[in-house]
């Protein structure tokens, strides 16, 4: 028999106590009832009956297992991009502090959550490039994310479609015969500059690669930070204001069978974007053979609350009237 829970200690004590109190009051009854004309057999019976439902619950606790067989375990995991927009607007203010500082702040919660699957990470504004590649090593993701600010990228403009490509040629570069689990959450404000990533998404849905995007900014807008001033718009000489532009990042979700999400400080759905993810099957990595018992517990736990019963229902009498 195997133990599934065994703490001895625990049993031994819980025994030792419900022993020396139970013969104590036993003891007790006894001498009381000595002059009532009490029969010695029907306590013996009484406390025999006691000690073996207690015994049977503690057998229960630990846990027995009988039997075992060999169970194969598969382990999964999810190739997941992480396209974050640096682009000047990302410095907007409409979210506390920032509309970057607050994506970096989700996104490190985001990567403990899939610490199982290989994460990589691609910056973009008109260009993209590959901040980190896909990797299991939580420490240099997070300290990637750390470093991210809007003046790693080139600052004329944001293309939506470059880190779509960028993805998808990173992808297509890690071909295998294997059927993968292929993901891309891009993240922007949806302001895009070049609007040409329609050829782009039916590429990416042909190859399985779901986009799940998250929107970041409010309707209003703010005003973009630069030194101890604002970006000023050069058609209107007055400060710039971005806006979140949800339009093209629903369509992109809708396009490639991901979904849409929004970030702002009134509408926070990074958790259902984790959610999302999560429903996505993952590709079998690898196996293993565990030695597997049956937990028996439960027989063990009913005889003793059939016997617990017996003993209230039909108390054996210690006192002969």
């Amino acid at each position: 028999m195997i133990w599934a829970y065994p703490d001895f200690n625990l049993i031994f004590w819980l025994a030792a106590v419900f022993t020396i109190l139970y013969v104590g009051y036993m003891y007790r009854f006894y001498r009381i009832n000595k002059k009532l004309n009490v029969k010695a057999y029907r306590l013996v019976l009484k406390m025999l009956l006691r000690f073996s439902y207690f015994a049977l619950f503690l057998i229960a606790l630990a846990g027995p297992s009988v039997g075992t067989s060999l169970k194969e375990i598969k382990e999964e995991g999810r190739d997941i991009f992480i396209a974050i927009d640096l682009s000047q607007s990302m410095n907007a203010t409409d979210i506390g502090p920032s509309r970057l500082q607050r994506i970096k702040f989700e996104l490190k919660n985001l990567v403990k959550r899939f610490a199982g699957d290989r994460i990589g990470l691609i910056i973009f504004s008109s260009e993209a490039f590959i901040q980190c590649p896909l990797t299991f090593d939580q420490n240099v993701l997070q300290l990637h994310l750390d470093g991210l600010n809007t003046g790693l990228v080139p600052s004329q403009g944001t293309d939506i479609s470059a880190p779509l490509a960028m993805a998808l040629s990173k992808f297509e570069a890690e071909e295998t015969n294997e059927v993968k689990s292929r993901s891309l959450i891009l993240i922007s404000d949806g302001e895009d500059f070049a609007d040409n990533f329609r050829d782009l998404t039916a590429k990416l849905n042909e190859a399985g690669i779901r986009v799940f995007t998250v929107g970041v900014g409010t309707e209003q807008g703010s005003t973009i930070p630069r030194g101890n001033g604002f970006i000023v718009d050069p058609r209107t000489n007055q400060p710039a204001i971005t806006r979140l532009e949800p339009a093209n990042m629903r369509l992109i979700a809708a396009q490639t069978d991901g979904q849409y999400f929004e970030l702002s400080d009134q509408v926070q759905e990074i958790q259902d974007l984790m959610l999302a993810i999560e429903r996505v099957e993952g590709t079998v990595t690898g196996s293993r053979m565990i030695e597997a018992s049956a937990n028996k517990y439960f027989y063990f736990l009913l005889i003793a609350l059939a016997l617990a019963v017996v003993d209230m229902i039909l108390p054996l009498k210690t006192i002969k009237l």
